[in-house]
């Protein structure tokens, strides 16, 4: 959601990146008791995994709020809803989150069925241009992975950026996957129509490409930002109206103080170009709780939550047919 504080002294940054260029990045997958480097590789034929046929293929993102207390036993409880999707799944899904502190990248870690089934672009908080907080993507052992960067966008003041995985399809085509969190509030001039052009530059180099994430679309110009880059909006694709409360992705699981000041908002959205057929639309995590009891009365009390919710997001689901 929304994150208030927003300012480049806060969030420390170093200025490492060029901002506005890809900057590689390694990807990790668990081998031998632990998790292993592995370089960002340019060539199918050196790349990760089998260069099989990949005839379609599901994506999920969610934000996992930051700022809220209890991070570890919140993580815990969305880890354990995100099991539950996994393995409602034929293959397993491609998974991108938001807000992902240190912590939650050491309990993915350790997580058994992330270790067996996934590999990780992130075990720490390395790439991230703040250190604080950032992006991560769970990749699936299936897909045989070409290439990792981040492009850090220009004049961001909360350290955002589009996370790219290159998934190498059969006949040399590539399928281009992007997390990303725009900029939040409302800011004059704002920050998210570049951010998201940024982005979608690099989409549009590849056969196909995906993003998703919490973009913050809390004011008008966000409903045409797709439309600006080229982009289709995967929840207007499959029939939903901007504006309706079924498509709302925040503000059902904020307090209550948030919901009256901000009400509900599709902040999170999947965008797609290039050879992709949209299969189907849709959104999960409603409702999801902390697992513990004593944990959810935390919430409640403390963070002026009506339940022990993990997070202030919903999630967002899309399953693709590759047509290239």
């Amino acid at each position: 959601m929304a994150d208030s504080r927003g300012s480049a002294a806060w969030y420390g940054f170093d200025n490492r990146w060029d901002a506005g260029e890809p900057s590689p990045q390694p990807f990790f997958e668990f081998s031998d008791s632990s998790w292993t480097s592995r370089e960002s590789l340019s060539t199918p034929e050196s790349s990760t995994g089998n260069s099989q046929q990949l005839g379609q293929f599901t994506v999920l993102s969610w934000n996992i709020d930051m700022m809220r207390k209890l991070e570890t036993p919140r993580m815990k409880g969305a880890l354990a809803h995100l099991r539950t999707r996994v393995d409602e799944e034929t293959e397993p899904p491609i998974i991108m989150l938001n807000e992902m502190i240190s912590t939650h990248l050491d309990l993915m870690q350790s997580t058994g069925w992330i270790r067996e089934k996934y590999r990780m672009t992130d075990i720490t908080s390395a790439n991230w241009e703040g250190g604080t907080y950032g992006t991560c993507m769970l990749v699936p052992r299936y897909l045989s992975i070409k290439q990792v960067f981040r492009v850090h966008y220009e004049g961001t003041r909360m350290g955002r950026d589009g996370l790219f995985v290159d998934i190498n399809l059969s006949s040399n085509k590539t399928l281009r996957l992007c997390s990303t969190h725009l900029e939040s509030l409302v800011i004059d001039p704002p920050k998210r129509p570049g951010q998201l052009a940024s982005a979608a530059k690099y989409m549009h180099q590849a056969d196909a490409s995906v993003l998703a994430g919490d973009l913050n679309a809390i004011q008008p110009f966000d409903q045409t930002l797709h439309f600006d880059n080229d982009l289709e909006d995967a929840y207007l694709e499959s029939g939903g109206q901007e504006g309706a409360e079924a498509g709302m992705t925040w503000g059902q699981m904020a307090s209550i103080f948030q919901r009256g000041r901000f009400g509900l908002s599709r902040m999170d959205k999947v965008l797609f170009c290039g050879g992709l057929e949209l299969i189907s639309f849709g959104t999960f995590g409603m409702d999801v709780q902390v697992e513990r009891e004593e944990d959810r009365l935390a919430l409640t009390h403390r963070g002026h939550l009506e339940k022990g919710w993990v997070t202030d997001h919903l999630g967002v689901r899309a399953e693709f047919r590759v047509t290239v």
